[in-house]
């Protein structure tokens, strides 16, 4: 006869669930889309393989793999300091049970990918640079950027040629920065984003290419960037910039990534 194993739940005990289960969606939503999600499964793989060789009793490999396991939380800080930082700014700013946290768990978000209306970019681009009109619009993926968002000032606007040419009129208080726009609004302007520290970026490319590709190696969005001195349209992708874009390039781009 086995003995029969019975749980006894208290109230408590869902609420505890509850708590961890919030925690670790926002803990995963702010890494959605960056480098930190391919991080962490990079140390996954690493403790997966050092309980493998513990299970084969090789000792040496295994002592050496424990002695940076044995560190792994003092790593993860380091390796996450941003993540947790905007994680600790969002629940002092918010606070864990605010309607916006909780709505993941009542309604179900559209994907960032679906809908965006491109056509209307690229026109604002394509006139922009006729115009030698300097511009940076960030679109986003899977990653909303929130964290860069609160960075600027809200406006939550459709996104037209016209509107994206008003912001970006150098006589706008709010044409400096960042435009992102993600689920096909424009979510906020005067977005400040972090800049590359590639060493070998070209120094003819002044700070809205350098924050183009910053965001891009920072997370999965894509960056448009229109020249004021040359008219040049340009877009960033995975940390990668690729200069001299042509609107039709830029449209077939727009439509590989964000069509229906």
């Amino acid at each position: 006869m086995f003995p029969l194993i019975f749980i006894h739940l208290r109230w408590l005990d869902f609420i505890d669930i509850l708590i961890v289960a919030i925690l670790l969606y926002q803990l995963y939503h702010l890494v959605k889309g960056t480098i930190a999600i391919n991080i962490f499964f990079g140390i996954l793989a690493f403790y997966l393989i050092w309980l493998f060789v513990k299970a084969l009793n090789m000792q040496l490999l295994a002592t050496i793999l424990g002695q940076f396991i044995g560190v792994g939380v003092i790593a993860l800080i380091i390796v996450f300091q941003q993540e947790l930082r905007r994680f600790l700014l969002m629940l002092g700013s918010r606070g864990l049970f605010s309607r916006e946290n909780l709505r993941p768990f009542t309604s179900f978000r559209r994907s960032a990918y679906a809908g965006l209306n491109y056509e209307s970019v690229v026109t604002a681009c394509q006139r922009m640079a006729l115009n030698h009109t300097g511009a940076l619009i960030v679109l986003t993926r899977k990653s909303d950027l929130k964290y860069y968002v609160n960075t600027g000032e809200r406006i939550d606007s459709e996104v037209t040629p016209s509107i994206l040419e008003s912001i970006f009129f150098k006589n706008n208080p709010l044409h400096d920065g960042a435009v992102i726009i993600s689920d096909n609004r424009i979510k906020a302007v005067k977005c400040v984003l972090p800049l590359t520290e590639n060493t070998v970026f070209p120094f003819r490319l002044g700070l809205r290419h350098r924050a183009a590709v910053g965001i891009t190696e920072q997370s999965d969005a894509i960056a448009l960037i229109v020249s004021e001195q040359s008219g040049e349209i340009a877009i960033a992708r995975n940390g990668a910039l690729k200069t001299s874009v042509t609107p039709k390039q830029l449209n077939e781009i727009l439509a590989e990534e964000f069509g229906d």
